[in-house]
């Protein structure tokens, strides 16, 4: 077994050693899928939507929200507290770069949330009779996009923060707006112009809307794309400038 895989399997029996974590990351999407499907005018179709139904909608913002969780609420506390703790910096004694640390962290963090996303899809098809993705290689492909520039923007935390309680922090500042410009408060569908201009410059309002184009069998936009891989490189270059592993 290599380092990598081994350093990522002792990160997810840490990871699962925490039931906060746990909640947020892995049981909160499906509890809140479960919850906005037990509303019945949540599966009534609307003319206003369409003929969508409301939870058609919710299911990509609730996958986006999986992303999330992995990406603000549990990535930047833990690598933060490694560097507060010395971790990091004890690693560099070691043959184990403390690169590998950074890489095991984002494995287990994009396996996971993959997981958590195949669960969101079968509650939302076997309870609500969600349809699957009519486009499952660019659902992947949105769902990729959306966690790269999630996680850039959770590592960007972590190298500024400095220390865990001040990245757990920091996360949640941070995600309660995201949600909102995703679409969690109000769907993007019901947003005025100026609502919905900002949500689509914004991760997740472009993640969640290239998930949703995806679900309805299209390819997501060119401007969303772009607006992810900026993200990506924005918040990933930043990240690489300022982080300290000490």
């Amino acid at each position: 077994m290599s380092a990598l895989s081994r350093l990522t399997l002792t990160e997810t029996k840490l990871f699962f050693r925490e039931p906060i974590n746990v909640i947020f990351a892995l049981a909160l999407p499906p509890v809140l899928l479960a919850v906005l499907g037990a509303i019945p005018s949540f599966r009534e179709p609307s003319e206003a939507l369409g003929g969508l139904r409301i939870i058609d909608l919710y299911t990509p913002i609730v996958v986006a929200i999986a992303i999330t969780t992995f990406a603000l609420t549990s990535l930047p506390p833990q690598f933060a507290t490694y560097r507060e703790k010395g971790v990091l910096r004890r690693m560099r004694t070691t043959p184990v770069r403390p690169a590998a640390m950074l890489s095991a962290q984002l494995l287990m963090s994009v396996v996971l949330s993959v997981v958590t996303m195949l669960i969101v899809l079968a509650i939302a098809w076997f309870a609500f009779d969600v349809a699957l993705p009519e486009n499952a290689l660019a659902f992947l492909v949105a769902f990729l996009l959306t966690a790269l520039a999630m996680f850039s923007i959770g590592l960007l935390v972590a190298a500024l923060a400095p220390g865990g309680a001040s990245a757990s922090a920091i996360g949640l500042v941070l995600i309660f707006p995201m949600l909102f410009f995703a679409g969690l408060w109000i769907p993007r569908m019901s947003m005025n112009d100026v609502l919905r201009t900002i949500s689509d410059f914004t991760p997740l309002g472009a993640g969640v809307q290239s998930l949703q184009d995806a679900a309805a069998g299209n390819w997501p936009e060119p401007i969303y794309i772009a607006v992810l891989l900026g993200w990506t490189i924005l918040a990933g270059g930043l990240a690489a400038r300022f982080f300290r592993w000490e």
